[in-house]
């Protein structure tokens, strides 16, 4: 397993803001920054790879601390956890890449549920709002979602109302299901739909948002939904089109 570098966030001592030691973590090198368009996918490692665009990329929707604190803190610290659980393992899951862990957990399997899960799930999120991308669905996909809902907005609607209406903290997603259909579904904590022995709809994850009070509360207090309204307008749909293809 590769080891990831811990990231340390500081703070300013008078006004209790944070700082950014993390801006180089944050991709001001163009060479970090995931490929957009014809790009191959990219596996999930048991790291924390680097996010490929500076925090205040996805300003005013998600303003610079929270994207410091979720990317540096929040989304660290599961993946120190999740290789800490899997150092207890002592070799039995060495052989297994990140998705097929998920696919073989049970819900008792704790540590690695969760911090498998927050690791995988943060991921996917930090590039499907990659800055560069298409802003709404092209081809295939916006052909699909319009037959499948019925319109975009259709879709936008279904998806928005489940990550609305997830009680408590966790996940709204846009998957493929086993039978190779597009479906909106929800997940509580850092459940997946990968994890077939746990979550009630499984399938592959093309989009997924998160709303853990972490991901918005900052800039929207308890506005959940203006958070989703947001981050509908940063998705970047050449990502979810190529997440299609894991």
């Amino acid at each position: 397993m590769k080891k990831r570098t811990f990231i340390k966030l500081a703070s300013t001592a008078g006004a209790g803001m944070l700082i950014a030691p993390l801006a180089s973590c944050g991709g001001s090198n163009p060479a970090d920054a995931p490929k957009v368009k014809g790009s191959k996918t990219r596996p999930f490692l048991y790291e924390q790879e680097p996010l490929g665009y500076d925090f205040s990329a996805l300003s005013p929707a998600i303003d610079p601390i929270t994207m410091e604190v979720h990317y540096g803190k929040h989304h660290a610290g599961y993946v120190a956890k999740l290789n800490r659980a899997l150092r207890s393992a002592e070799g039995a899951l060495d052989n297994l890449t990140l998705i097929e862990l998920l696919k073989s957990l049970k819900p008792g399997d704790t540590a690695l549920r969760n911090n498998g899960g927050g690791h995988y799930n943060h991921t996917l999120y930090w590039r499907t709002l990659t800055p560069g991308g298409a802003p709404e669905p092209e081809g295939n996909l916006k052909q699909e979602l319009e037959d499948t809902f019925g319109s975009l907005d259709a879709f936008q609607t279904e998806f928005s109302t489940a990550a609305a209406t997830r009680f408590g903290s966790g996940w709204a997603w846009l998957m493929r299901d086993s039978d190779g259909a597009l479906k909106v579904t929800s997940t509580p904590n850092q459940d997946n739909p990968l994890m077939s022995g746990i979550a009630e709809s499984t399938g592959t994850p093309l989009l997924g948002i998160d709303v853990w009070e972490h991901a918005y509360y900052l800039n929207y207090q308890n506005n959940r939904k203006a958070y989703i309204t947001a981050f509908m307008e940063r998705i970047n749909w050449d990502v979810v089109a190529s997440n299609d293809l894991t």
